[in-house]
């Protein structure tokens, strides 16, 4: 265990060395923070919906501790909905995970107006070190590796979309390989009597962060930055009617209003849906093309993961 630990600690150290950025963008949760905490770079970028969302107190807390530049920015519910077509042109995609991507680009959007060209963030780190709950349950040992093989993250393309460069500590090949090779025992582990994850990696910085971030509970993005608020005000902007009027005659499978809302968003900005193209299998959610047997459409946000979870539901 502690040359584990160790072992970790000197990797990611270089991997941060090896991909270094002038700023962080820095929720606060665990992932960002260490990375602030390793880097070089004393400015940490966040961005929250109005008063919404946890990650603000957190990345204050750790700011304080490092002696950060902490650039925050709190975008109007306004603001937000106006940037959507920006988000959904750029992304090509009607996914309802879209507050995520909101938030990221307007953070990359911060990045550029304040002059910085590189910017750093967590990405990978709960592919690699199940972050995610519903993974506490699965064998890891087998679905860890093909799950790294497939990641992608939309901080790339928004990055290259406003000439931004992306910095990933966690998807440099030394360390993912290092990650890899960690028995899943020390991934998913219990503390103070809960399941959690990426325990190994909350162990190794356990004494050098406080305790409020390296133990806390897992936040999604748009969930920590408040964007998440998004789908609910949305949603009360579309009738009923609407959303079972687009349910009964358009070919996409739309999981909640807003949803609908974004697919009319890409209608105007992107155009039609893409038919699958040869080898590919039609998406049960819109009919794009995916990967046979994929488990997840990036034009419409289907996943195989959530299908089941409303077939179970019925």
């Amino acid at each position: 265990m502690k040359d584990t630990l160790e072992e970790l600690r000197h990797r990611l150290q270089q991997s941060v060395e090896r991909n270094p950025g002038e700023a962080v963008l820095l929720s606060g949760g665990l992932d960002t923070s260490i990375l602030a905490l390793l880097s070089s770079t004393r400015i940490g970028l966040n961005m929250r919906l109005n008063g919404y969302g946890e990650d603000l107190k957190y990345a204050r807390m750790l700011a304080a501790k490092l002696g950060l530049r902490l650039y925050t920015e709190r975008i109007s519910v306004e603001e937000a909905i106006e940037t959507i077509p920006d988000v959904i042109g750029i992304m090509e995609s009607f996914d309802p995970a879209l507050p995520n991507d909101l938030a990221i680009y307007l953070g990359l959007r911060s990045a550029r107006e304040k002059g910085i060209r590189s910017v750093i963030t967590g990405d990978g780190a709960d592919e690699l070190f199940a972050g995610y709950s519903y993974m506490f349950d699965l064998d890891l040992k087998e679905y860890l590796p093909r799950l790294s093989e497939k990641m992608r993250f939309s901080s790339n393309r928004l990055g290259d979309h406003m000439g931004i460069e992306i910095k990933q500590p966690f998807l440099d090949k030394d360390l993912v390989d290092f990650a890899l090779s960690i028995n899943p025992e020390l991934k998913v582990r219990k503390h103070n009597g809960q399941r959690v994850g990426k325990w190994i990696l909350r162990e190794a910085f356990s004494s050098r962060l406080p305790g409020e971030i390296a133990w806390q509970t897992k936040r999604p993005i748009e969930m920590g930055s408040g964007f998440s608020k998004l789908h609910d005000i949305i949603g009360d902007m579309i009738p009923d009617s609407e959303i079972a009027e687009a349910r009964k005659n358009l070919p996409v499978d739309f999981l909640s209003k807003d949803h609908l809302f974004y697919y009319k968003t890409y209608r105007h900005e992107v155009g039609e849906i893409p038919l699958p193209r040869t080898g590919e299998a039609a998406c049960p959610g819109c009919g794009t093309g995916i990967a046979p047997n994929g488990n997840h459409c990036r034009v419409c946000g289907w996943s195989r993961r959530i299908q089941t979870w409303k077939q179970r539901a019925a």
